[in-house]
């Protein structure tokens, strides 16, 4: 058994949608958040910015002696985590592996779709993952650069008519493809979910990848013997690098109901 926290990091608060889920399926463990929001989104930046800034992420979690990290950024998971993974002597889980690994159970028609940040289209991390499980499989990727700053801002309810503009134009390609699966390659888009099935149809299965690194997660630290012993329920500690005014307001919409003990701004 080991009490230490989990550490979970995003360019900002859409990796809260893999806090709630690891919150429901491992409801003992204590989480250190951090969501750096005074540089989101990562997913425009070049491969040695992202580098850079995961490197700054990961050494201030570092601070908390963690047990294991989620990288629950898409963008670090596709660009960066070949370089910093290596260079941590703990387990580090990146959302790419365990969304593609549903995706390829899932597709019934070997066509997956998958929308992103630009950065992480360009990495072809899914694409490559998705092929050696199944090398059947044919993907599309759809990079959706102005997803982020829309859902940052609570753009995300179906009857938005500029998120449903933006949604209806990026994923006309993917459902042009034919995809019967369709991978929200961000934790910021399974906020998404109603506006995107809306688009997509019934017939289309949204995978979002923050819920299954969470499950994944959750079976790893059993099959380590590193689940926490206690029965309380955990705390979640979060920190920003961008003011906390209406952190609350706007943590809610990813998290769904209030499991964050505290919020402070910090510096990395």
């Amino acid at each position: 058994m080991d009490n230490r926290p989990i550490g979970v990091f995003d360019s900002g608060l859409g990796g809260l949608t893999a806090v709630r889920r690891l919150s429901e399926v491992l409801p003992g463990e204590d989480i250190i958040y951090l969501g750096d929001t005074g540089r989101v989104p990562y997913g425009g930046r070049s491969r040695e910015t992202i580098v850079k800034y995961a490197r700054e992420d990961m050494k201030f979690l570092l601070g908390f002696n963690i047990k294991a990290v989620v990288v629950a950024c898409g963008t670090v998971s596709t660009v960066a985590m070949p370089v910093i993974e290596p260079e941590l002597d703990l387990p580090v889980f990146g959302v790419v592996k365990p969304a593609a690994l549903k995706a390829a159970r899932l597709t019934a028609n070997r066509r997956v779709g998958l929308i992103a940040t630009k950065a992480s289209v360009k990495s072809g991390a899914y694409e490559k993952e998705i092929r050696r499980l199944d090398p059947s499989c044919a993907v599309l990727s759809k990079a959706c650069p102005l997803f982020v700053p829309l859902v940052e801002n609570g753009r995300i309810e179906k009857g938005d008519t500029v998120i449903e503009t933006v949604a209806a134009e990026y994923l006309k390609e993917v459902a042009d493809f034919g995809a019967d699966t369709l991978i929200l390659g961000c934790t910021h888009y399974p906020l998404l979910m109603n506006v995107i099935s809306d688009i997509m149809g019934n017939d289309v299965t949204l995978v979002d990848p923050g819920a299954e690194t969470a499950e994944y997660l959750a079976s790893e630290l059993m099959l380590r013997g590193m689940l926490a012993e206690k029965t309380a329920p955990g705390l979640c500690r979060c920190f920003v690098t961008d003011s906390t005014d209406d952190f609350y307001a706007s943590a809610e919409l990813f998290l769904g109901r209030g499991i964050i003990s505290e919020v402070e701004q910090v510096e990395l």
